[in-house]
């Protein structure tokens, strides 16, 4: 008997970035308030990383109303209604439940009439593996419109009497609504993994061996190694998504790098020789470093203050824990 003839599915020839939304939580932490639990000052932590200030949130700004508050923005951004949304990405490393999916609750809670929802885990990179997820979808044909969030409460993984890290994590939601299009609008992910440094960045204690009473898990990093990979390793994973593009440096309105660290994003821009004319989202002086939350959040202050337009040609990078990253070429909503 002859095998079964599948019928192929048939998607959108491409998909776009329709509406951006984010969300900082209330609390302002400034770096007089880091200090109270580390030797250190101000100046060492601004030039260390950029940081000034940044958000954590309180008891009621959980992961769930952060990205439903980021959600609502990107949706009415993208002119549709949460009914039109078909599937939901979360990027998390903060939803401390293993399961059920966070994504499940924000897609009933958002009223999105059973779409498809799950989550992901890749840390910083997160944000760039669920577009890549969403482009697919939209592509194969299994969703119209698909909501990608990147949300984190890092300060609940946060050792506030760790100097090397303390200054750094914060906490947000950004989202995006990705739809479909006639034109080319996001270029090819550049995207990976180098697991024989996944001890880089780490978290203390895993769940199954930690018990009541120890000191509750948190991150460290092994930070000299980590600044090293990010400026020279990523910066040749920026530059091939934008040969897999097509374009170069030239060609750029704007760069959206994972908000790491702003000795980094100066370095990064630099190993690329972007030009003058592009914008540099460095987001990470007021928000600190929000994981997967960090790029999406940047877009978003960036188009709000006019450093961005919508239309704008962006190279958007992540890379974090793993360690993984994830590059595209995108137009801005």
């Amino acid at each position: 008997m002859p095998p079964a003839s599948l019928r192929a599915s048939r998607g959108a020839p491409f998909a776009r970035l329709a509406g951006v939304g984010g969300y900082r939580p209330s609390r302002v932490v400034p770096n007089e308030e880091i200090l109270r639990h580390i030797d250190s000052s101000d100046e060492w932590i601004r030039s260390r990383s950029g940081i000034v200030t940044r958000h954590w949130a309180g008891p009621d700004e959980t992961v769930a109303e952060m990205a439903l508050a980021a959600s609502g923005k990107a949706i009415a951004s993208a002119g549709i209604t949460a009914e039109q949304i078909e599937a939901v990405v979360v990027s998390t490393v903060s939803h401390f439940s293993q399961t059920p999916a966070i994504a499940t609750d924000i897609a009933h809670r958002l009223g999105t009439d059973k779409a498809a929802a799950f989550d992901i885990s890749a840390a910083c990179a997160g944000f760039g593996y669920g577009l890549t997820v969403a482009k697919g979808l939209i592509v194969d044909g299994s969703a119209g419109h698909v909501l990608v969030i990147g949300v984190e409460r890092l300060s609940d993984l946060t050792d506030r009497t760790d100097r090397s890290t303390a200054f750094l994590f914060a906490d947000g939601a950004g989202a995006v609504v990705l739809g479909p299009a006639q034109a080319p609008a996001l270029g090819p992910t550049v995207w990976g993994s180098e697991g024989d440094k996944s001890q880089v960045i780490r978290q203390t204690v895993p769940w199954d061996e930690y018990q009541p009473g120890d000191k509750f898990p948190a991150l460290r990093q092994e930070g000299q190694t980590v600044f090293r990979w990010a400026v020279f390793e990523m910066a040749k994973v920026a530059q091939q998504a934008l040969d897999a593009a097509g374009i170069t440096a030239q060609d750029l309105d704007v760069f959206i790098p994972h908000q790491a660290n702003m000795r980094i994003i100066d370095s990064m821009a630099k190993t690329l020789k972007l030009p003058e004319h592009v914008a540099v989202a460095r987001d990470i002086e007021f928000s600190g470093n929000t994981s997967a939350a960090s790029i999406p959040l940047a877009m978003e202050r960036m188009l709000e203050t006019g450093q961005a337009r919508s239309g704008d040609t962006a190279l958007v990078i992540g890379f974090g824990a793993g360690l993984v990253y994830a590059a595209t070429v995108v137009t801005l909503p």
